[in-house]
């Protein structure tokens, strides 16, 4: 045949070399059915670039068709995010509601947000830490305005927050290490409680961080907290904001952010610069870290008798992807 769709060795119309062969896979032929491992890495790397093509290709498209119809162009289609989809919680705040106005006015935060409380933390660890978590704790008691390191040797939780009240300490925070990697943290607020414990993951300490600014400065920071819907979360959100001075001070441009995204609370420090009038920057500062809460208990830290008021079970509470608690 002379489109080269023969068998091999087919000649071509006008006499010269074999046509090449053409490879036809069937139709239900995936990548993962090619057996060299090598090979079937390159031919899957070469499927996705064509898979980025074609989706940049129909971008494309798009964008000129609605040039083209200019003001009569359809609008753009949401995309589906988890998101946006997520099942509606009957727990989720309202700012106008009297009753969760009522309950912040006689919660265990209240003396902080009436300004009677000067936020005072005590950053401890598990006994006898390693260097990286060390170093964690030094760089998380920048962040934090007056708060100081106590590295503990084999003393009880329970012996140090009564000490803690009578410094008149009124946070705790315990970084809790598995072979030599933070991987949980303690917050207890001061003297009544609540105590969360959250798993703690992907942690970069500021020398690991790519294009980062310069030291913190000592300045007391801006807080923003992002997406803390529901009672559970209003409630975590107002631990987290208790752990800060009332007062930011601007002049530092300093930027302490907890971000909750699907359950998962992201933690960034950031120094944001002011390019011009329109345009704003923002250095890294570090360190980073995520947090993922596993248990809201009553009171302070009693791991045998305490109350909870909320306990993550996995295999109850995930059973839907756009089921959120925070």
């Amino acid at each position: 045949a002379g489109d080269g769709s023969g068998p091999v060795g087919a000649a071509a119309e006008d006499g010269g070399p074999p046509a090449p062969e053409r490879v036809l896979f069937p139709p239900t032929f995936s990548v993962s059915e090619i057996k060299n491992k090598q090979r079937r890495h390159f031919m899957f790397l070469r499927w996705k670039q064509q898979q980025r093509k074609e989706k940049l290709a129909a971008k494309k498209k798009r964008r000129k068709e609605r040039e083209a119809l200019g003001d009569k162009a359809p609008p753009k289609a949401v995309p589906k995010t988890i998101e946006n989809q997520r099942v509606y919680d009957e727990t989720t705040v309202d700012p106008n509601d009297e009753e969760v106005a009522f309950d912040e006015a006689t919660d265990e935060f209240a003396p902080y947000f009436n300004r009677q409380t000067v936020p005072k933390i005590l950053i401890t660890t598990s006994d006898r830490p390693r260097g990286r978590t060390v170093r964690f704790c030094e760089q998380l008691s920048t962040v934090i305005p007056n708060s100081h390191v106590y590295y503990r040797r084999g003393l009880a939780l329970k012996r140090i927050i009564p000490q803690c009240i009578a410094r008149d300490f009124t946070d705790l925070i315990v970084i809790n290490e598995d072979r030599k990697i933070p991987n949980g943290l303690v917050l207890s607020h001061l003297p009544d409680g609540p105590t969360a414990h959250f798993r703690m993951s992907s942690v970069r300490l500021r020398k690991e961080i790519k294009r980062r600014g310069k030291e913190p400065t000592e300045h007391v920071p801006e807080v923003i907290l992002n997406n803390f819907t529901t009672r559970l979360g209003h409630s975590v959100g107002r631990m987290f904001a208790s752990l800060f001075p009332h007062d930011p001070q601007f002049i530092g441009r300093q930027v302490a952010t907890f971000h909750n995204q699907r359950d998962y609370i992201f933690f960034r420090f950031h120094r944001y610069i002011f390019k011009s009038e329109k345009k704003v920057g923002i250095q890294e500062l570090g360190p980073r870290f995520t947090l993922k809460l596993r248990s809201l208990q009553k009171g302070t830290f009693d791991s045998k008798f305490g109350e909870y008021e909320w306990i993550h079970k996995r295999r109850e509470m995930d059973t839907s992807r756009r089921k959120f608690h925070l």
